[in-house]
């Protein structure tokens, strides 16, 4: 056991090595699989667009698979329509045709079958890749309306924090959905910070993985006094601290001043060299958007307003607002991608 202990850091190393390869393994079958099924879907789609096959050959198809592969699994006429569809709808577009090889087949299939345009299908496959969703997570963010969401929100942000942490524009946004905290209609700020607590899984996974938990209520000592922060975290992208101050209110100017204390005891006593300026993020149950205007933009800190629902938001509800939001304004290129029109499938 002594010995064990003595080399565990070289274990590591050699674990590390293993988990490495085995993530390229993976990698490397599903994209081997993704580029079957796309050859299988421009095999089928040219035949049938050529009036070589009817409809029924598919059947066919797929009975000729499963009697002379049996052990191959996946390749039902339904399956096969899929591919057709999948390599149709990619086809024409080379930078989405090299996404849909990064992420599984099921997560490529939930984007085909809920996304409505190109931009909203850039959107899920490159956040399905940065955050390496399961099926499960990926399906909550396209049902909780997260494209939606992020276009046609505000970027409620100081200019300190876009200048100091320029991908903080792509690592936070201005609204987040906490349906899965079951919050009761009338509860109090601890409550509401007891919950994320007990659920602190699906709160990182709707702020995004990159967020490391250090600490509930932590004590920051200033002179003789003793002050808290409401949640503490660390981000992996942005390379700093971030405090959390939850209020069931709306925003009010003077929670501004609060957390500029914070961020400030956090940077002189808390934060270490080789880190980033630490970064505040105020949760509002609403705001008003020119009380938040004018508390950011006096603001010399790296600071952020955000809103929060309890419950998932009506996606139709979200669609029409987004119609209405690129009515109101020109087309514009954000997360790297640019509105192209809604293409129903």
């Amino acid at each position: 056991m002594k010995r064990e202990k003595q080399y565990e850091s070289q274990f590591l190393e050699i674990q590390q090595l293993i988990r490495h390869a085995r993530a390229k393994i993976n990698l490397s079958v599903n994209t081997g699989l993704i580029e079957l099924y796309w050859q299988i879907g421009a095999y089928v789609n040219k035949k049938l667009k050529n009036s070589e096959w009817g409809k029924s050959v598919v059947e066919d198809l797929s009975a000729f698979i499963r009697e002379n592969e049996p052990d191959i699994k996946g390749f039902s006429a339904q399956n096969i329509w899929r591919m057709k569809q999948f390599y149709e709808v990619y086809s024409s577009n080379k930078k989405l045709s090299a996404l849909v090889r990064e992420i599984s087949w099921t997560n490529n299939m939930l984007i085909l079958s809920k996304s409505d345009s190109n931009e909203e299908r850039e959107f899920y496959l490159q956040l399905a890749r940065r955050e390496v969703y399961s099926s499960r997570e990926l399906e909550r963010q396209i049902d909780s309306g997260l494209f939606e969401r992020t276009i046609a929100g505000t970027k409620n942000l100081s200019a300190v924090l876009r200048e100091i942490h320029p991908k903080a524009e792509q690592s936070l946004r201005d609204s987040y959905v906490l349906d899965f905290l079951s919050l009761p209609k009338h509860h109090s700020e601890q409550d509401f910070r007891k919950a994320i607590i007990h659920n602190m899984k699906e709160f990182i996974l709707e702020f995004g993985k990159d967020f490391a938990f250090v600490g509930e209520e932590y004590r920051l000592q200033v002179g003789n006094k003793d002050f808290y922060v409401d949640l503490l975290f660390y981000h992996r992208e942005l390379q700093c601290l971030v405090a959390f101050d939850l209020k069931i209110t709306d925003f009010k100017p003077e929670y501004m001043g609060k957390m500029e204390f914070y961020l400030e005891a956090l940077d002189n006593d808390v934060k270490k060299a080789h880190e980033k300026p630490s970064v505040g993020i105020i949760l509002c149950k609403n705001h008003d958007s020119k009380v938040v205007q004018y508390a950011l933009n006096r603001t010399v800190s790296p600071a952020m307003i955000a809103r929060y629902e309890t419950e998932l938001l009506d996606k139709k509800l979200l669609e029409r607002k987004l119609d209405e939001f690129y009515m109101l304004e020109e087309p514009r290129i954000e997360y790297g991608i640019r509105k192209t029109g809604t293409e129903k499938i």
